[in-house]
């Protein structure tokens, strides 16, 4: 079953891969799309209701995708665990559209035009894992996502803020993409992340920050701001990241490394600094002796 899953969910990758084991597998890649041809014809299922109009169905895997909806299709079956609803012209998420997909684990609605999603929408999900919203229109993240919660990516929206409300209680999340968004230093509230215990993966690149977020929790082992407006790596920005192994800097404009910041990051063994404006090596990088790879 597994292998099938796997199998029906590669076309459907859309982000950097950031390889997590769990129940499901399906990380999604920067650039694909869907390859299965739908069918015009109602499929039965094997576990139950009617397959929605002109979706497919198999083991609990529900494949909506391209199919030019307007709107989350009802009726779908309540045993569903994956829900494959990319590449549509879905503009609104209401409060109901998932009123009976308590088993749903993972949950794809890349590349749609959403814009408002219900603050209720996502309450009947007390088993949602992977929430993938990428390449819509969202102008901030929702309240009250599911708690269950371990990987999101909402890269390619029009996210200007990051408030400490959205993360609050998420401590299962263990990667965040949010690349790719009109994010300013200014809109992320300070501690917007701290509640997120096991967060171990976040991606804030190509976005419009001049500094690297404060306030990110120890679990990290890695952090990308490739792509920004970052004018220096100063200690603050790098505190507490004990566990950090990897640090994407490339593609900023960074002139100067405060003496003394890498001495935060112990651990860490890959650092991405080219394509920016430093005229000499930072100051003890050559006595750092985790590093193994350095891009300068």
């Amino acid at each position: 079953r597994l292998a099938l899953l796997f199998a029906l969910l590669l076309p459907a990758c859309l982000a950097k891969p950031f390889h997590q084991q769990g129940l499901f597998d399906f990380m999604l890649e920067d650039e694909g799309s869907a390859d299965m041809a739908p069918t015009d014809d109602p499929v039965i299922s094997g576990f139950g209701p009617v397959c929605p109009f002109r979706c497919q169905c198999h083991l609990r895997v529900v494949q909506c995708s391209d199919l030019g909806l307007e709107r989350v299709p009802k009726d779908l079956p309540p045993d569903t665990t994956l829900l494959d609803l990319q590449n549509n012209k879905i503009t609104e998420i209401k409060e109901g559209d998932f009123k009976n997909l308590k088993n749903l684990h993972a949950l794809i609605l890349v590349n749609n035009k959403i814009s408002k999603i219900s603050p209720l929408a996502f309450a009947p999900l007390k088993k949602l894992e992977r929430l993938y919203l990428s390449k819509n229109n969202l102008k901030e993240l929702p309240e009250n996502m599911p708690k269950s919660l371990q990987e999101i990516r909402a890269h390619e929206n029009e996210i200007s803020k990051l408030r400490k409300a959205v993360f609050n209680g998420l401590n299962q999340v263990i990667v965040l993409e949010l690349g790719t968004n009109p994010i300013k230093s200014s809109g992320i509230e300070n501690g917007a992340f701290q509640g997120m215990k096991r967060l171990s993966y976040i991606r804030i690149a190509d976005t419009n920050i001049t500094s690297i977020p404060k306030g990110l929790p120890p679990s990290l082992t890695e952090l990308h701001l490739d792509g920004n407006k970052i004018s220096k790596i100063d200690a603050e920005g790098l505190s507490g990241l004990t566990n950090l192994a990897k640090l994407g800097l490339s593609f900023n404009s960074i002139s100067s490394v405060e003496n003394g910041s890498l001495n935060n990051v112990p651990h860490l063994r890959e650092l991405h600094l080219n394509n920016n404006e430093l005229v000499r090596v930072p100051s003890g990088l050559g006595e750092h002796k985790y590093i193994q790879v350095k891009f300068i």
